[in-house]
C-alpha cells in the first residue's frame, strides 16, 4: 500500500489555510511577481520536482520546495501577460472538475501573447482502453494492492479519492480552447516538446515512460495566440 496523507487531512489544510493562501497570493501577484524577463513557472511540484530557473508554486509549504505558496484552486499569483511558460505535471487531476475551465482561463490570463502551456494528468483514455482490452499488467498496484483489473483501473482513475476529474484528449481540448488557447497538441512521446525554446530538458528528463506506446500520462501542450486580433 502507498504512503499517502489521508484526504481527510489535505481538505483540513485547506479549510484552516485557505485564506492566508488567497491573500499570500494576491500579495505576491500585486508587489512581488515579476514584470519582464523570462519567466517560466511550474504549478505543483511537490516535495521532489523542483525545478532551477523556474517559479515554483504550491500550497504545501511545509515539505515541498517552493518559490511561491498558493492554492492553485485560486487566481493564479502572477500579472496580466508577464508569463512565457506555465509547467504542471500531475496536478489540474487533483483539482475539481468544475475548476478545471477556471484554471486554464488563469494561464491564459497571465502568459504574454505566444506563450505555451505544458501540461500532464493520468491519460484516462488509455486507461478505458487497457481495460477494454484486460491488460492487467499495464496498472499499477499505487495506492492499493488489487488483484483485479477493475481494482487496479479504480486505482487509476480515482487514486482513493485524490482525482478529482478524467483527462483525456477531447476534454482538454473542449476546455483549452474555450479558454482561449490555440493549436493544443498531445506529446508522443512524452518526452516530445513542440516548444524547444521554453520547455527546458530538465522537464522532459522527468516524462520517461513505461509504456511509450500506450503512457500512463497524457501531455498536452497549447499556445496563446500571439496576436489576439481577428
Amino acid at each position: 500500500m502507498g504512503t499517502m496523507v489521508s484526504r481527510g487531512a489535505k481538505v483540513a489544510f485547506y479549510r484552516v489555510l485557505a485564506v492566508p493562501m488567497m491573500w499570500n497570493g494576491y500579495i505576491w501577484r500585486h508587489l512581488r511577481s515579476p514584470r519582464s524577463g523570462t519567466i517560466t513557472v511550474q504549478l505543483g511540484p511537490g516535495k521532489f520536482n523542483y525545478l532551477d530557473g523556474w517559479i515554483n508554486v504550491d500550497a504545501n509549504f511545509v515539505s515541498a520546495k517552493i518559490d511561491v505558496w498558493a492554492d492553485l484552486h485560486n487566481a493564479l499569483p502572477f500579472r496580466n501577460e508577464t508569463v512565457d511558460a506555465f509547467y504542471s505535471h500531475h496536478v489540474i487531476e487533483h483539482l475539481p472538475d468544475a475548476r478545471l475551465p477556471f484554471h486554464f482561463r488563469e494561464m491564459f490570463r497571465c502568459l504574454k501573447p505566444g506563450g505555451v502551456i505544458r501540461v500532464g494528468g493520468p491519460h484516462g483514455q488509455n486507461a478505458a482502453k487497457m481495460l477494454l482490452e484486460n491488460e492487467r499488467s499495464w496498472f499499477s498496484d499505487f495506492p492499493d494492492s488489487h488483484e483485479s483489473i477493475g481494482g487496479r483501473f479504480a486505482n487509476f482513475i480515482f487514486c482513493r479519492g485524490e482525482h478529482l476529474t478524467v483527462l483525456t484528449p477531447s476534454y482538454l481540448e473542449e476546455i483549452a480552447t474555450a479558454a482561449g488557447f490555440v493549436n493544443m497538441r498531445v506529446c508522443r512521446p512524452c518526452t516530445e516538446t513542440f516548444h524547444p525554446n521554453m520547455i527546458s530538458d530538465a522537464v522532459l528528463a522527468r516524462e520517461g515512460e513505461s509504456h511509450p506506446e500506450l503512457p500512463h500520462t497524457l501531455i498536452v501542450e497549447a499556445e496563446k495566440p500571439a496576436s489576439l486580433s481577428t
